[in-house]
Formats: C-alpha cells, sequence, structure tokens
C-alpha cells in the first residue's frame, strides 16, 4: 500500500508554519469546518441549517429591515438578498413593503420557518456542545469574549 494511502488523516493534513499561527486563517478554517460538520449531520431542511444563525435573529428580532440584517450577519446587502430570496421559496421567512416606504421591506419569521427554527435548535445545541468539547465553562467564555473583541475590532 502507498505510504500517502497508509498515513493517517493528521499525518495527511497539510501545514503550513506561515500561517498556522495567523487567527483569520484559524477562524476560517474552524468555520468551515464546523459549518460542514453541522450540515452533515442535519438533513431535510433545505438551506435552513447554513443560515441558522439569521433565521435566529430574524425570530428574535421579528420585522427587522433587510439593511439592519445585513449588517448583523456582516453581509452586503445585496448578498443577503440573494440568501433571503432562498429562504423565503422555502418558505421560512416573508418580507413585507414597509408603508410609506416601497423599496425597504421587512422580515419576518413565517409560521413554518419557526417550525424549523424549533426542530434545529436541539440539533446546533448538540453540535455546539461536540464543538466545544474539552472546553470548560470558563474557556469557552473566554474564546467567546475574545471573538467578541475580534469582531469589534473589524466592525
Amino acid at each position: 500500500m502507498p505510504e500517502s494511502v497508509s498515513a493517517t488523516v493528521e499525518e495527511a493534513r497539510l501545514s503550513s508554519a506561515a500561517v498556522e499561527h495567523h487567527i483569520s486563517y484559524k477562524l476560517r478554517l474552524a468555520q468551515i469546518v464546523a459549518y460542514r460538520a453541522f450540515e452533515g449531520e442535519v438533513t431535510g431542511f433545505g438551506a435552513a441549517p447554513r443560515y441558522l444563525g439569521l433565521l435566529w435573529l430574524i425570530r428574535d428580532n421579528p420585522g427587522q429591515p433587510q439593511s439592519r440584517l445585513a449588517e448583523a450577519v456582516a453581509l452586503q446587502r445585496s448578498s443577503l438578498v440573494t440568501i433571503l430570496d432562498r429562504l423565503e421559496a422555502d418558505g421560512l421567512v416573508e418580507r413585507r413593503a414597509v408603508e410609506g416606504d416601497r423599496r425597504m421591506k421587512q422580515v419576518w419569521l413565517t409560521a413554518e420557518g419557526a417550525r424549523v427554527l424549533d426542530a434545529l435548535i436541539p440539533q446546533a445545541e448538540a453540535h455546539e456542545a461536540a464543538l466545544t468539547n474539552g472546553l470548560t465553562e470558563e474557556e469557552r467564555a473566554i474564546f467567546l469574549r475574545a471573538l467578541d473583541q475580534v469582531i469589534r475590532n473589524l466592525s
């Protein structure tokens, strides 16, 4: 058997000393791995798992303008519109015109969106537990505070 085939995943993992100590690289890698794992565990919900955080924000802040939601998730408004188009097509959100300003749209979770969110939250919580396995509550809190600071620094 060739050596590359018999190598363990860890041995086969490519590395670069130039990026291994860069927080931006590690954040992006962790985000990709975390979401890929979650989407692999959760099926039958269309695009909802990918946009769970956005759906949570919409539920907890009903009727927000698309522009405020875009700011909240650090997306360009045009990118968010594409996502909302998909979520609306799946019946999870609805956009309503603002009285007096036809250009502005408010976003609401539908009853189906609430049902899907309620079904996904326990799975997201289980995924979060697996993701933070081995961290104490204090380490988890420190990690969240550090991430919040990084976000503030870049906002």
